[in-house]
């Protein structure tokens, strides 16, 4: 509905009204039936007090942002030099690239389509046993018990009150006329109900601000949950490279020694120099500090995948991964953009904070309004020698009461701008959310193609590199050339061959990054 204007003349005799009736119908009935008030006088009250029951402030609406029609400006594809059409390049590019299947969502596992069992095994671990998840999942129960405790505030208080005591009142309680009161002795029981009338809403905008806050952590969870299970293919695709690239230096390291024998027995005959023994020798050293950075490399991505899964390095060791045993997805489905905000957890994690800000605005302007309280007493009091639960001694009490803001120092008024800005600054972080996953979703999508380019060109160039590698050593068994140009043939092999382990191990990165950037399955 529409907010009333603070301080209108409508709403301000509204209120005004509510309270005075409020207050001259318990004192008006308490005149007329001595201190006698039914049970119909109180609903009376409390049915002109709701007349102006609504939740002021703004209603929350789901922003509304530009959606693209797509993720990207698709490339032009080159021509070859005389116009004819795609170059040899891009053809053979194209057996590596893969197919976005557009207005398709992945799945809610979606890394099975790696097609590993270890894989799978391990990402079942990693959410089975993360403290990070725990920890995120904990915070979503701690939300939801808050909201209820705060919709808790809807409803009247009811309490049980008793007590028994001893005590003497003073000429100060009285007067002058009545002195010398005697002590005595005093049980009592009965029960309280305390209710506050939520005429303007602001007891139900507090309750809608923890709905939208367990919301937030709702969507924080998932995107942890999204975030550990994209964490943990990527530590599994870094052991599977990392292995791979050692197993390369291995060979390189063993075709380094046997060229090192070679030419050892060459130099024996008289065939070769002194220098040509030690350049295989110089080779041989400078390969074989290849291996430990690329050794690093792997127990960094074993420890990472160990404490994924809550456990500690020196205690568990993942599966030997390798890229060989990982099936690359040449299909991917891609979500339409439209779909996007509801699917990724940040942009519901950004929506939700902005519900909160918006119910927030809500609470600071329900704070400005008067505060209607009503109180119910009733219970038994007796003094020593008397029975306490008999008609006699019985005592109720029925108050309303009501609390405005006069002077304040301008808090109130502050405190509801400020939630305003904090709206705005919300409205604002949501659409950033939104434009940057946008751009997260393009990247991925470019990276997957290029990645096919890549993948293609480095195949080519390990089958040169290989080829060159096979004539050097044949030119030199027959004495055509030295050890100089079988090294640099192996050097560029190796080189080739690495190249091509990183392009293929970026393809897995990318396409991991690609599930990601489109929020995955579903979550927890």
């Amino acid at each position: 509905m529409r907010q009333p204007k603070l301080g209108s003349s409508s709403l301000h005799t509204h209120v005004m009204c509510v309270a005075m009736f409020t207050v001259n119908t318990l004192h008006g009935r308490a005149v007329k039936r001595r201190r006698r008030i039914t049970a119909r006088g109180l609903v009376t009250v409390l049915a002109a007090a709701c007349l102006a029951a609504c939740a002021v402030g703004p209603d929350f609406k789901r922003p509304a942002s530009a959606t693209p029609a797509a993720y990207r400006v698709p490339e032009e594809s080159s021509v070859s030099a005389d116009g004819a059409g795609p170059s040899a390049s891009e053809s053979a590019a194209s057996a590596y690239a893969q197919r976005f299947i557009t207005g398709a969502n992945p799945a809610d596992e979606w890394w099975t389509v790696f097609a590993s069992r270890d894989l799978d095994a391990v990402v079942r671990e990693a959410i089975a046993r993360n403290q990070t998840l725990a920890a995120a999942q904990a915070k979503v129960a701690e939300a939801r018990e808050l909201v209820k405790a705060q919709a808790g505030n809807l409803y009247p208080q009811l309490s049980l009150d008793g007590g028994a005591g001893r005590q003497k009142y003073g000429t100060q309680f009285l007067g002058p006329l009545v002195n010398n009161l005697p002590t005595y002795s005093y049980a009592s029981a009965g029960l309280a109900v305390q209710y506050q009338v939520d005429y303007t809403g602001g007891i139900a905008r507090s309750v809608e601000q923890r709905e939208a806050l367990a919301q937030y952590q709702r969507s924080e969870a998932d995107a942890t949950y999204l975030l550990l299970t994209g964490s943990v293919v990527a530590e599994a695709t870094q052991v599977a490279a990392a292995r791979a690239k050692i197993q390369a230096v291995a060979e390189l390291l063993a075709e380094d020694r046997s060229n090192l024998d070679l030419v050892r027995t060459a130099f024996a005959n008289g065939s070769v120099t002194r220098v040509d023994e030690l350049t295989a020798e110089s080779q041989l050293a400078t390969d074989e500090a290849l291996l430990p950075p690329l050794r690093q490399q792997l127990a960094a991505a074993r420890h990472a995948l160990a404490v994924l899964t809550a456990h500690a390095p020196g205690e568990w060791t993942p599966p030997d991964f390798s890229l060989s045993a990982l099936t690359l997805p040449m299909q991917l489905p891609v979500s339409l953009p439209s779909e996007l905000a509801h699917r990724r957890p940040d942009i519901l994690a950004a929506e939700a904070q902005l519900h909160a800000a918006t119910a927030a605005v809500g609470v600071a302007t329900a704070n400005l309004y008067p505060q209607i309280t009503l109180t119910a007493t009733g219970g038994w009091q007796s003094v020593p020698g008397q029975t306490l639960f008999t008609r006699s001694n019985a005592a109720w009490s029925l108050i309303s009461g009501i609390t405005a803001p006069l002077f304040d120092g301008g808090t109130l008024r502050a405190e509801r701008r400020a939630a305003v800005d904090e709206l705005r600054s919300s409205a604002a972080r949501y659409q950033e959310v939104v434009l940057e996953s946008f751009g997260q979703v393009a990247d991925a999508l470019d990276a997957l193609t290029h990645d096919g380019q890549l993948v293609a060109a480095q195949t080519n160039a390990l089958a040169s590199a290989t080829s060159n590698v096979e004539l050097a050593r044949e030119s030199y068994a027959v004495g055509n050339s030295g050890i100089l140009q079988v090294i640099d043939a192996q050097r560029r092999r190796l080189d080739a061959q690495v190249g091509f382990l990183y392009a293929e191990a970026q393809q897995y990165l990318d396409t991991t990054q690609l599930f990601l950037a489109l929020g995955g399955g579903n979550r927890l």
